[in-house]
């Protein structure tokens, strides 16, 4: 199926590795163009070369207020255009209620939720109809994650800003999606389930709860990305698909 992204621009931030990387590596073999970010220099320039000239790569951090407008500029200089944004931020630390200092919560909040909120309004300003603005959240969005305390504050937050954003930007033809990730087998993930005293068995408790009965892949979740970022979905906004195995239950 030709998605129609080929030649298209799109920012994906948080693109070294895990989710982020998964997108932009599937946009990257659609044909698409893309911009790349995270916070290590080194990194990113790596990331960039393994993902080929159709990518660039700029080392910004999303709690810098001036990195919305510095990637919006690369993608036009470097590519020509700006057709979207997909917003993936790393995750917060982990802990209790009782574990998380303010320093973690203002942290987490500057990074993952006002970040992500200046990257979208920014974009907002930007994009021509037909633009799209995607943000990779969390199944957390609907039901708690035990152990992710911040998480479980800032990423419904985000949830309800982009489902407003989406109300907003309707009218002018630009999208506004979300995908919810659930047990996905990255980095992140592995990080989380070697916390417990027996990952192994953390991580066979976890997909006995999962209706495919199994972890989600990265190019799983990075098809999935694509597709919604694409114009092949050009009537779906305002949505936030589980990307989860059949873990959410609810409509």
């Amino acid at each position: 199926m030709d998605l129609g992204l080929k030649d298209r621009v799109y920012v994906v931030t948080g693109a070294t590795r895990g989710l982020g990387n998964a997108a932009a590596r599937q946009l990257v073999a659609d044909g698409a163009k893309v911009v790349i970010t995270g916070r290590d220099e080194k990194r990113v320039a790596e990331a960039a070369a393994e993902l080929g000239p159709n990518a660039v790569g700029v080392a910004v951090d999303n709690a810098d207020p001036e990195a919305p407008a510095r990637l919006v500029a690369a993608a036009r200089e470097r590519f020509g255009g700006f057709d979207g944004i997909l917003v993936s931020v790393g995750g917060p630390p982990p802990g209790f209620v009782a574990d998380n200092s303010d320093e973690q919560w203002l942290a987490a909040f500057e990074s993952v939720f006002l970040g992500a909120v200046r990257l979208a309004r920014t974009a907002a300003g930007e994009l021509a109809e037909g633009g799209v603005i995607g943000f990779v959240l969390s199944g957390s969005v609907h039901e708690p994650i035990p152990g992710l305390t911040i998480s479980n504050g800032l990423r419904p937050g985000l949830a309800g800003f982009a489902k407003s954003l989406a109300d907003e930007l309707g009218p002018r033809g630009i999208r506004v999606v979300g995908l919810l990730p659930g047990r996905i087998d990255t980095d992140r993930v592995r990080e989380l389930d070697a916390l417990s005293a027996d990952p192994e068995a953390t991580r066979a408790a976890g997909e006995s709860r999962i209706p495919l009965r199994r972890y989600g892949t990265p190019e799983e979740f990075g098809r999935t990305a694509a597709f919604l970022l694409s114009p092949a979905a050009s009537y779906l906004t305002g949505v936030m698909l589980p990307v989860d195995g059949g873990m959410r239950r609810g409509f």
